[in-house]
């Protein structure tokens, strides 16, 4: 292959490739060009050396953004844009590039898609914080991924990176025209980067590192908190910290042209067997998690105490329920188990992996509709009675173990 390429960007093939390869293990969505994973592996080499060719020239041009709506826990929708195949594999590589460059300049307390940082992580550090601190400041941004301010933002990128090519991709990024459903282009207007770009979540990390991180730690240094991308707590010691904290959180947003969700956003006191104050609000919730009192046993003598604890949250157990209850699966009575098990495995996997950490008595009692759905799967299938199928059920647990993956993980 002809590699001769006139080079004004520093980029080698070889990081396309490794672009490539990353990218290819996320999304298989197309873009506006209806252009699929299969469509581009039938010249791959072909269509790597077209990208690389044109960013390392600088005539690299993305297209527009396709629109997609998926659902909230509100009922409402939330946009994602989805860019190109090859438009996420040119951010990608510039995601690379920069990530090397800026991560180890980011806060300890900021997880989101950050390497060696993860959810569990944030999520323990907010346990932890829970201990020390009495009060927390439970906030929403409005909007974040579609206020975020583009002369801002490339304020930001041109203070940390100096490499001038860098700034022009961003730019030509951030200015993407969103492809709207029916067809029609809708412009940027100065602000947003598409929730569901690759580069978009380095982007705002890099937004809130000097929007929020940096001024909370200058202005108030006793307040801890923990960030995972736009999703936030703040741990004071007192209820009036905490108040005043979230002031002036609220004008430091409008400051970098951003807003508190206010329906969203509380102040929650982190209530236990020490912490017994008269607060109305003792819970709060974070990446999946509920943060409340419950009741525990000490290991030391038995005896039941109130904690303040992480489970998973109630809407996350229904969200579990409803996906077992509503798959197509349990009215096929041709089925054999091992398919019906082969269907939930994987999810069964990802539910425990996440969820189990903190609660595995909770989740344990959420995945059990599984086996009673096999109960009654069971009796349509054979024709049987209940008490039957119960012990068709004990006999498939005793004989195959490790057919369903909460059984092997011991959760049933």
């Amino acid at each position: 292959m002809n590699v001769h390429v006139t080079k004004t960007v520093p980029i080698e093939f070889i990081q396309v490739v490794k672009a490539y390869c990353k990218v290819r293990k996320g999304g298989k969505s197309a873009g506006i060009d209806n252009e699929s994973w299969n469509d581009f592996d039938k010249n791959v080499e072909g269509n790597l050396y077209v990208i690389w060719n044109r960013l390392a020239s600088g005539s690299y041009h993305p297209q527009a953004v396709r629109e997609v709506e998926i659902p909230k826990k509100d009922g409402k929708m939330r946009k994602l844009g989805i860019p190109t195949l090859r438009d996420r594999i040119a951010q990608q590589v510039v995601k690379d590039y920069m990530e090397k460059k800026i991560d180890q300049l980011f806060h300890e307390n900021s997880y989101g898609y950050r390497p060696m940082k993860s959810a569990h992580q944030a999520i323990e550090q907010v346990r932890q914080n829970c201990y020390k601190h009495d009060w927390v400041i439970d906030m929403d941004i409005s909007k974040f991924f579609d206020e975020i301010n583009h002369e801002l933002m490339l304020k930001a990128v041109a203070y940390v990176i100096k490499d001038k090519w860098v700034l022009m991709y961003v730019k030509r990024w951030l200015e993407m025209p969103i492809q709207k459903q029916d067809g029609t282009l809708q412009p940027k207007a100065g602000k947003g980067t598409p929730q569901g770009g690759v580069i978009s979540p380095l982007l705002a990390n890099l937004y809130l590192h000097y929007a929020f991180d940096m001024w909370l730690t200058k202005h108030y240094p006793q307040a801890s908190f923990v960030r995972y991308a736009d999703d936030i707590v703040v741990h004071c010691n007192s209820k009036t910290k905490a108040e005043e904290v979230l002031e002036a959180i609220k004008q430091r947003l409008t400051e970098v042209k951003l807003q508190i969700k206010e329906e969203k956003t509380r102040i929650a006191y982190c209530k236990d067997y020490r912490r017994n104050a008269k607060y109305e609000v003792v819970k709060f919730e974070f990446l999946g998690f509920s943060y409340q009192p419950r009741a525990r046993k000490s290991n030391r003598d038995g005896k039941s105490f109130k904690a303040f604890t992480a489970e998973i949250s109630q809407s996350n157990q229904k969200k579990i329920k409803a996906v077992i209850r509503e798959a197509k699966v349990w009215s096929n009575t041709t089925l054999e188990a091992t398919d019906i098990a082969n269907q939930f495995n994987a999810k069964l996997r990802g539910w425990i992996n996440y969820y189990g950490k903190y609660s595995k008595v909770c989740l344990r009692n959420v995945l059990k509709m599984i086996d009673q759905k096999l109960i009654k799967w069971l009796r349509n299938k054979y024709k049987t009675s209940f008490s039957k199928s119960v012990e068709k059920l004990k006999m498939m647990k005793q004989e195959q173990p490790k057919m369903f993956y909460h059984w092997e993980a011991g959760y049933w």
